[in-house]
Parts: C-alpha cells; structure tokens; sequence
C-alpha cells in the first residue's frame, strides 16, 4: 500500500478536538443522537472528532458499529458543511490483526486514526516502534499516536517516540504520560510538523502553557466554547485571558471524572437534551444518585440567566 509523502505533515492535528462519547439507545447505537451531536459540536468551532476513543466506550463495539458510527457522522457533517476531520481511535496488543484491520479502513471517510500503545503485554521500547512501523505499513492514513502507560502498562519513551516521528504518516501524539518532564522534554525535541496534544483534561492550561500544540478532550464535550477561547488566547499570546477562562472551567474539570469516563458526561448530555438517553455498555454504569446530584446542581449553576 502506498505511503504518504511528507506532506502528511501538513494535515497534522493541531487545537482543541473533541473523543465524542457514542450515545446508545435501547442496548443500540443511537443514530438520531449522533446526528444532533455532530450538528451541534460541528458548529462551536472545534478543530476536529475523535470517534470510537475510549469516551466513546470503543471496546464495546463491533465492527459494524464503528461503520455506523463513522459513516453517519460523515455524512452529517457533509450535510451540514462542516469540513471537520475525524479521527478513528484503534487499540489492540495483535499487531497483525490490527495491521489488517487498518487494510480495511482504506475508504472510510476519516483523515486518520488514533492508535493506542499495546495495553497488557508491555512490549519493550524496540516492540513498541516495530509495532508503530508495521502499522504505519499498513494504512495511507495519518496515525496520531496514544501514549496512555497507566492503562496499558507500558510508556513509550521520547526517544523511541521520536524514531517514530520520522515516518512521515506518524503525525503526533496524545500525550497521557503523566510525566511532566517527559512531556515539555517532548515538546522541546518534536521534529516540525509533529504534534503534541494532551489527552490530560486536567493538565489543558499548563500544557498550553509548555508549547502544546493543542488537546483532546473529554471535559469539552461540556461548557465547549470556554476550552476554545483557551485555544484561542494561546494562539494569540494573550496569557491574561487564557488564565481568566481556565480558572473558569478547572473546577469543572475533576466533576466530569468522579466516576469512570464517560458516565458523568453522558449524564450531563442526556440532561441538558443533546442525547435521548444516557445509556452506557458494561462494564462502564451510570453515575451514582449522589453524583447524579452534584451534577445537576452544576447544570442549574451554569444555566443562562433568563
């Protein structure tokens, strides 16, 4: 399969994208909520959708519900106009099997996938860039790499995270490390054209901060136009402003993760009417009836005034 040019750069992520939750319905992928989802988060000035991340509770599902799922956001994004990239999140400890299934997605209507480090069988640091090669073989997509270690037990260090940069259709990484150093040491050695993006909800502002080039975020999925005005006053310099809206959201940021990712936001969306249920697949549960509390007391407190 033919690789792309070094002109893949070009298209690397960069701003504020969105891991949108997938909203089911009845035990079934909700195509009616989806739709309102694109429609709505298409026009609030995003940088580009993540599809089938773990928000999107990607290991619960099947092949023909991730078609669903890209194939319907495509098209509601092209109805709409938006010319918005999406991404497809894959994870996987086969290698082959991954390496054939990224073969498959040759059509599909994304502009790259977000690919996990293998979780469980802790490669080493030369399993982890052969794995990468093998992938970016196998597929004339960009990969957005996903260094993740305390899901998968295994970090992909700077040094083999810069082999990797050099493959032309190895554009970035979502940054989940946990390591400040290791990150702002990232930062300031990422060849031109690769991307940094923090996956840290809670590290948004610092990350920036350090010469990020940009984030994905769960905690967007809520109060979405405040994480692009942070996006935007980095863009201009204007470190006042960014500071200003941050200490606006950060509290909010620790609420969204009381329970486990994506409960409480897909609580938070079937409350305020963007999907019709808040349903998840096991074993993610929804929120608890004290958390439940917490927060519809925060969706009274950022309601409009009348």
């Amino acid at each position: 399969m033919e690789i792309p040019s070094s002109s893949a750069r070009e298209a690397s992520p960069r701003g504020l994208w969105l891991p949108l939750i997938t909203p089911f319905r009845d035990g079934e992928l909700d195509e009616t909520s989806l739709r309102r989802l694109i429609r709505h988060y298409g026009a609030l000035g995003l940088d580009g959708l993540v599809l089938a991340g773990t928000t999107g509770e990607s290991l619960t599902l099947d092949e023909n519900e991730t078609q669903q799922l890209v194939e319907v956001s495509a098209d509601e994004l092209a109805r709409q106009g938006y010319r918005l990239p999406l991404y497809l999140g894959l994870s996987g400890s086969n290698t082959r099997k991954l390496a054939k299934w990224l073969h498959r997605l040759v059509d599909w209507p994304i502009a790259g996938q977000l690919i996990a480090c293998p979780y469980y069988s802790r490669p080493s640091q030369a399993g982890l860039i052969a794995h990468f090669d093998a992938l970016a073989d196998s597929t004339r997509h960009s990969i957005l790499i996903y260094n993740i270690p305390y899901r998968t037990g295994v970090n992909l260090g700077n040094d083999a995270m810069l082999r990797l940069a050099e493959r032309p259709n190895i554009v970035g990484v979502k940054d989940c490390c946990a390591d400040p150093a290791q990150s702002a040491e990232l930062i300031r050695r990422r060849p031109p054209g690769f991307s940094v993006l923090t996956g840290e909800d809670a590290f948004y502002h610092a990350a920036l901060s350090a010469g990020a080039d940009g984030a994905i975020l769960a905690s967007a999925h809520v109060e979405t136009a405040g994480f692009i005005a942070i996006r935007d006053a980095f863009a201009r310099g204007d470190g006042p402003t960014a500071d200003s809206a941050w200490r606006r959201l950060a509290d909010l940021v620790p609420l969204r993760f009381a329970e486990p990712n994506p409960a409480a936001i897909k609580y938070w969306l079937w409350r305020t009417g963007l999907i019709d249920s808040g349903e998840l697949r096991l074993p993610m549960t929804p929120v608890s009836a004290a958390l439940a509390a917490r927060l519809d007391g925060a969706i009274e407190r950022l309601k409009p005034a009348a």
